[in-house]
């Protein structure tokens, strides 16, 4: 934040955004008449007026980049407790809202995909979740384990229930998927544990 901005503006950072305009179109005005005044006083008149502009521009635009930060981070929780509660429809309606995509939105478009068991839609999202923030543990541990069973499931010839309405919630999980297959239990376990879970991790 830089404070200069609102020194400029005779203010402080408490301020509203109401109070902020209002002060800026007051200024802008005294400014604006002075800078026709003969010699330095019209000058500097001239030269407050630009500072004038860029102080409100830059003060206003970090404003609303902390506000877009701060919303969509409670927006991602309302995403995940929507998802916690199997609302998979209600989490896709929240996902499609979002103006901005970030590696976050990818990582719980990928979950949603998963709960659709649609694992290779949710992978290609965990993909792009990466490729935004490559350092996440998060994403690579999920992307892990759900390249561990869909490997799997190639190599022992069974094949991803990509029904987009399943018939039971099990079954939306990946259950009675290969249900006698032990290791493949274990490997899907993992992946599903990872998805229950780590919406909880931020």
């Amino acid at each position: 934040m830089n404070y200069e901005n609102y020194e400029i503006l005779g203010l402080d950072e408490s301020a509203s955004d109401e109070e902020i305009r209002t002060r800026y179109e007051e200024l802008k005005q005294k400014y604006g008449q002075e800078r026709w005044l003969e010699g330095e006083a019209g000058n500097k008149a001239a030269r407050m007026l630009e500072k004038l502009d860029a102080a409100y521009e830059e003060i206003m635009r970090e404003r609303k980049e902390s506000r877009r930060n701060t919303e969509g981070a409670d927006a991602f929780e309302e995403v995940s407790e929507l998802i916690k509660k199997g609302d998979i429809a209600g989490a896709q309606e929240k996902l499609d809202s979002f103006n901005e995509r970030s590696a976050e939105w990818h990582y719980l478009q990928s979950v949603v995909f998963y709960r659709k068991n649609w694992i290779n839609e949710s992978k290609k999202q965990l993909e792009i979740a990466m490729q935004m923030d490559g350092g996440n543990a998060k994403y690579r541990d999920a992307y892990d384990k759900l390249r561990a069973r869909a490997e799997y499931t190639q190599q022992t010839g069974g094949a991803p229930n990509t029904n987009p309405n399943p018939a039971s919630g099990d079954e939306q999980m990946g259950g009675n998927f290969c249900a006698n297959c032990a290791s493949f239990c274990y490997t899907f376990l993992c992946v599903n544990c990872l998805f229950n879970l780590c919406c909880n991790c931020r």
